[in-house]
C-alpha cells in the first residue's frame, strides 16, 4: 500500500506559517524539476529509503508490490518510498520536488544502491 501523506496546517502567526513536513534521520535533500509528461524512477533501493515531497506541479506515483499501484500526488503531499519496493514516478505538468534521503545522494554510491527495473 502506497504511504502518502496530506502536511496539515502547521504555527501561524503575523510573520508567516511554520509546517512540520517530515522528522526523520536524512542525509541528503535534493531539489528535483521533472518536464510534463516525464518518467522518473523505475528502480528499487537495496538500503535507501526516501520521501517526496511536492512542491509544485502533479505526478502519478507508482509502486509495485504483488500488483502495480498507483496514487495522485498534488502539492504539500509527501510519499514514503521504502527499500526494496519497486517505484515510479509520472509528471502529469511541469513540477518541483524534494528527494529527502537516508543514504548519501553520489553518484557512485547511488547506483551502487540502485537497482532498475521497469514498472511504468
Amino acid at each position: 500500500m502506497i504511504n502518502i501523506e496530506t502536511i496539515g496546517l502547521g504555527f501561524i502567526d503575523e510573520r508567516g506559517e511554520i509546517k512540520l513536513v517530515l522528522v526523520a534521520p536524512i542525509k541528503t535533500v535534493l531539489l528535483i524539476t521533472s518536464k510534463k509528461g516525464s518518467i522518473r524512477g523505475n528502480h528499487y533501493h537495496n538500503r535507501d529509503v526516501h520521501w517526496t515531497y511536492l512542491v509544485s506541479g502533479r505526478m502519478i506515483y507508482y509502486e509495485k508490490h504483488r500488483i502495480l499501484e498507483e496514487i495522485l500526488v498534488e502539492p504539500g503531499q509527501i510519499v514514503y518510498s521504502n527499500k526494496g519496493v519497486p517505484h515510479a514516478m509520472r509528471f502529469l505538468e511541469d513540477s518541483v520536488f524534494l528527494a529527502l534521503t537516508t543514504e548519501r545522494r553520489s553518484g557512485e554510491s547511488y547506483e551502487k544502491d540502485t537497482i532498475r527495473v521497469k514498472i511504468v
